[in-house]
C-alpha cells in the first residue's frame, strides 16, 4: 500500500472526517491542535501512514490520494506534506 498524499482541494476546508477515520492519527493539525486555524489544510505525516486507504473516501472534497496517484499539477503536496512534519 502507499502513502497517502493531501491536496489542494483541502485548502480552506480542513474537514476533519479523515481525522477521525485513521487508524494511526498520521493527520495533523487536527482541531485541538496549535497550528489548525492557521494551517491552510490538513497534512499527512508520510512515516506515520500505513496506506490503509480509509481517509480517501471520507474526504468531502477528494483532496487525499496514494502518493504515485497523485495528480501532475498537484504533485508538489507530496513535498509539502513531508515538509509539514519537518522531511
Amino acid at each position: 500500500m502507499d502513502i497517502r498524499v493531501i491536496t489542494e482541494p483541502c485548502i480552506g476546508v480542513k474537514d476533519a472526517s479523515c481525522v477521525a477515520i485513521c487508524p494511526v492519527d498520521a493527520i495533523h493539525p487536527t482541531a485541538g491542535e496549535a497550528g489548525f486555524d492557521a494551517a491552510a489544510q490538513l497534512f499527512i505525516d508520510p512515516d506515520t501512514c500505513i496506506g490503509c486507504g480509509l481517509c480517501d473516501d471520507e474526504c468531502p472534497v477528494r483532496a487525499i490520494y496514494p502518493a504515485d496517484e497523485v495528480p501532475a499539477k498537484w504533485r508538489h503536496y507530496i513535498q509539502l506534506n513531508a515538509e509539514h512534519f519537518g522531511k
